[in-house]
């Protein structure tokens, strides 16, 4: 109990540190939520969406899962991204990736890992569609770091081809969609250069 004890005095203290330095600052975020960006990233502890860009609550609407997987049966993810899209009109949908992700790895593994088998069975099949690329690459943190690459990549692709996002496009909605990922050991993104937008 002491380390959850400890969890709320944080959050007292972090509160109290929000509203010295911005008076009526969790007022005028009750009132509403207006994001431009929809974050879809990894479970990872290390990897937090509003920290890693800098912006503060209210700014980035975020989903998590893991090995930041977006699948077309996944009723939790398609619904954030519609909740996303149609009611909040974010600008911009930002799949973000990492290094040295434990995904990744598990799904390279070829042993047991139970019911979370079935999630990794998608990265896996990223796998087989670049099997050849990934094959050749002989050290494997390089072969890590290139799948999770390939992984963001096939994600993007996914969530441009879901109905909400080919929805928005049709109607001309102002929306692009980005691959990103996060290095843990030095703190930076770097751009996939896999945007999308209606135009393609």
């Amino acid at each position: 109990m002491d380390a959850l004890n400890q969890l709320l005095k944080n959050n007292r203290e972090w509160a109290e540190r929000i509203e010295q330095e911005d008076p009526g600052f969790f007022q005028h975020l009750s009132k509403q939520q207006n994001p431009e960006y929809l974050w879809i990233g990894c479970a990872d502890s290390r990897v937090s969406a509003d920290a890693i860009v800098d912006l503060p609550p209210g700014e980035v609407f975020v989903h998590r899962n893991i090995a930041n997987v977006v699948v077309h049966t996944d009723l939790n993810c398609l619904s954030v991204i519609q909740y996303a899209v149609e009611v909040l009109e974010v600008k911009h949908i930002i799949v973000c990736g990492h290094y040295s992700c434990g995904g990744i790895a598990a799904a390279m593994e070829k042993k047991d890992h139970g019911l979370i088998d079935n999630w990794l069975r998608h990265i896996r099949d990223v796998y087989r569609f670049h099997q050849e690329q990934l094959d050749s690459i002989d050290d494997p943190k390089a072969r890590n770091d290139r799948l999770c690459e390939l992984n963001v990549i096939e994600q993007v692709s996914n969530v441009c081809n879901s109905t909400v996002v080919r929805k928005a496009w049709k109607h001309k909605q102002p929306l692009a969609v980005h691959g990103w990922i996060y290095s843990l050991e030095d703190g930076l993104l770097k751009d996939l250069d896999v945007s999308a937008t209606s135009r393609g």
